[in-house]
């Protein structure tokens, strides 16, 4: 391994070229902050953990931020619009219906590929003026008053020794720069297990999503622009294991089984592949001369789809701190990103692990009562308007970006 030469210097060092990532290095690309971006593995490779086969729903809070960003017009052909929910309880009576045009929106929101939203994240990289560090791995990481410091290792071993006013942890849950800070992470494992793949049934999807709650775990079926759909299906971790060794032609009769006839039938699966469930919270979004975001500052389970929504406006807001901080690493600029997104954080998870525990909930009496809530849902508009507004926010401020104002 070579000597580390001079030290490159830089304001913000931002680990993790993902999608929150790279979003957080392209909104800081029409300011005066210097920015380096790190990502271990090519955007392209079919091994980029955040670019893979999975789906993202995008709610409008984000189309905006990304129509701000200049990426939605590359996205727009791959993105499927979400125009009508059909929400049930497996083995219950309880069902809501949402229409966007009874709320007088295009949409609820869009399922984009992954994939396709990491390529145009980095094709508009590709002309801004962020430094920029592909296949290369961040060895020590050190922390002090004055700076951050960072080795980054090539894919040879070279060492480049990067010192940073401010380091971004958009390296995942299981982040080596939080890590680093010092920041502990609460962890509650949902004993569950996401299988994800593609189908064609016999009604093509048109722009309804569908979720089901079983007894398992909730099923998700997303619509994609080529009328199939995007399956996320929650499972024990046996079953999961099972299913994920079966043929195709057993695990579609088990998908079948659990979802009925809504889409008619079933007629092929693609690919599968799964991940396996939890909730991890940080216990601090800041460290010194560090900061949190995306799955580094919290990772949700995929029931709502809201967990990419919520690392989005993590980075609009941090990119609205930087853009005019004399020191983007000072402890009140880190702490006043702490403050404006901890109702917003705190609201989401709140959300989101209460519905996983309340659907998982089979004592008859819940079940009546859940059922009875679904189909009071199904007759209140204010609180379908309410979870429409779910991409927006849980409270706080709303970041610049997500209202269509440059960061400054």
């Amino acid at each position: 391994m070579s000597r580390p030469g001079p030290a490159t210097r830089v304001d913000v060092a931002i680990v993790g070229g993902g999608l929150v990532g790279a979003r957080l290095a392209l909104a800081l690309a029409p300011t005066r902050r210097s920015v380096l971006l790190i990502e271990a593995v090519p955007p392209e490779s079919t091994g980029q953990p955040s670019f893979d086969d999975r789906c993202s729903a995008l709610g409008n809070g984000s189309r905006r931020v990304l129509e701000m960003l200049g990426v939605w017009p590359q996205l727009r052909p791959a993105a499927t619009p979400i125009r009508g929910i059909q929400v049930s309880d497996a083995g219950h009576f309880g069902a809501a219906r949402l229409e966007s045009a009874e709320l007088g929106l295009e949409a609820f929101g869009y399922v984009v590929p992954n994939r396709s939203i990491g390529a145009a994240l980095w094709r508009a990289l590709e002309p801004a003026p962020i430094a920029r560090r592909v296949g290369a791995r961040v060895g020590r990481v050190t922390l002090a008053a004055d700076a951050a410091r960072l080795d980054v290792l090539d894919a040879a071993g070279a060492v480049e020794h990067v010192e940073a006013r401010l380091v971004v942890a958009a390296d995942g849950a299981h982040s080596q720069v939080r890590a680093a800070a010092g920041i502990d992470a609460y962890v509650q494992d949902y004993h569950q297990v996401a299988v994800i793949a593609n189908l064609e049934a016999e009604r093509r999807s048109g722009s309804i999503a569908h979720e089901r709650f079983t007894p398992t775990g909730p099923l998700v079926l997303l619509p994609l622009a080529d009328g199939r759909y995007a399956v996320v299906w929650t499972l024990a971790p046996e079953r999961a294991r099972h299913l994920l060794a079966s043929p195709e032609s057993g695990f579609v009769a088990a998908l079948q089984a659990a979802l009925g006839w809504r889409v008619g039938r079933v007629v092929t699966v693609g690919r599968r592949a799964a991940y396996p469930l939890a909730l991890r919270r940080a216990q601090a979004l800041t460290g010194l001369r560090a900061v949190l975001v995306g799955n580094a500052a919290q990772s949700l389970h995929p029931v709502a789809a809201q967990g990419y929504n919520l690392g989005l406006r993590d980075a609009a807001a941090l990119a609205e701190r930087l853009a005019s901080a004399a020191d983007p690493g000072a402890e009140a600029v880190l702490a006043g990103y702490a403050q404006s997104r901890a109702p917003d954080r705190r609201g989401m998870i709140a959300f989101t692990d209460g519905l996983v525990k309340l659907f998982g909930l089979e004592s008859a009496p819940l079940a009546g009562l859940r059922s009875l809530g679904l189909v009071a849902f199904d007759l209140l508009p204010p609180a379908k308007r309410a979870l429409a507004r779910l991409s927006w926010g849980f409270g706080g401020d709303t970041p610049r970006l997500l209202r269509g104002l440059p960061l400054a």
